[in-house]
């Protein structure tokens, strides 16, 4: 992947709540329409690609695209680079349309702490199949800029995954060490891992 340092264009997060708490708020992911592609493999450079997406209230997602591969960042990356890590599973896979950002509100605060992003893995024994996955990630922060994947639960053939998922994010992502924590896996989960550049 390459080192590339991406400019964030913030705006303003000062929006006020409605109660104190925990709630989900739910934004769309289309490379195409919400994605701007800051960095792209020229001609016999390979096939990837890196992009800025709009995200929750200025929090950004961006997206390391690698040989049919996706690697994304939810938040602040370190630096503003997300090159320096690479998380993701190693069977062919794209990320959903919709991301779930669990928000913590405190007065007139609300802060997203986690995101639960639904990811297709290819099947190799059905490729009309693919398994899915939900992903847990911690937001990184402004301040932190740490953030990484918590957990991962099997969705497919799971009717309880979405509830898993959240208690997943709502009981680890805060407090998760990244780098040094373990991700927690539900079910049966295709190959996945982290690489640090």
């Amino acid at each position: 992947m390459r080192a590339i340092l991406i400019p964030l264009v913030l705006v303003s997060l000062g929006q006020a709540a409605q109660a104190d708490g925990i709630s989900s708020a739910y934004t769309d992911l289309d490379s195409k329409t919400d994605c701007v592609t800051y960095a792209q493999a020229e001609e016999g450079d390979g096939d990837w690609a890196e992009l800025a997406c709009s995200g929750y209230r200025g929090y950004p997602v961006l997206i390391a695209y690698d040989d049919a591969r996706e690697s994304l960042f939810y938040g602040f990356p370190p630096g503003g680079d997300m090159t320096t890590v690479w998380e993701s599973f190693s069977g062919l896979n794209s990320s959903g349309a919709k991301v779930e950002w669990r928000i913590e509100t405190k007065g007139d605060t609300a802060v997203p702490y986690a995101v639960i992003h639904r990811r297709s893995i290819s099947n190799p024994e059905d490729e009309k199949k693919p398994t899915e996955v939900l992903l847990v990630a911690k937001v990184g922060q402004m301040d932190a800029r740490d953030g990484c994947t918590v957990g991962l639960v099997l969705a497919t053939g799971n009717p309880a995954a979405n509830d898993q998922a959240r208690k997943l994010a709502d009981d680890k992502a805060r407090t998760f060490a990244c780098g040094k924590d373990r991700h927690t896996v539900i079910g049966k989960v295709p190959a996945f891992g982290r690489v640090d550049n």
